[in-house]
């Protein structure tokens, strides 16, 4: 199935949804603040069989214990960070220990440590 992307701006808000991709859907959405020189992004990958999902990168040593995403009840994992505006951070998600990037990423990087590219978003 091909990847699609459907960007929204909305005020203050900017949505990035990513149509189907294997059997995970992601999403990334971002929320500027005016009072703060920082972005709410929101994190959501669908993994109804996994166990744990976490969120690790650039922002948090990429320490899957200092972002752990809560399970909703229709199966979606999902968790908020804030991150300093004007910036990028790579990222990826664990899904029950395995290393997944983001199909909803603003871009990917190569990192020669992993051997692997990473998601990037762009705040």
């Amino acid at each position: 199935m091909d990847i699609g992307t459907l960007n929204l701006c909305r005020d203050i808000s900017f949505y990035k949804f990513a149509v189907e991709s294997n059997t995970n859907i992601m999403a990334i959405k971002k929320q500027y603040l005016k009072s703060k020189p920082v972005c709410k992004v929101t994190f959501s990958i669908e993994a109804e069989d996994a166990k744990k999902v976490a969120l690790v990168g650039s922002f948090n040593d990429w320490n899957a214990k200092k972002a752990p995403l809560k399970k909703l009840k229709n199966g979606t994992f999902k968790g908020t960070v804030d991150l300093e505006k004007g910036s990028s951070y790579e990222f990826k998600y664990v899904v029950d220990g395995e290393y997944v990037n983001d199909t909803a990423a603003d871009a990917y990087a190569w990192n020669e440590y992993a051997g692997a590219e990473n998601s990037v978003v762009n705040v």
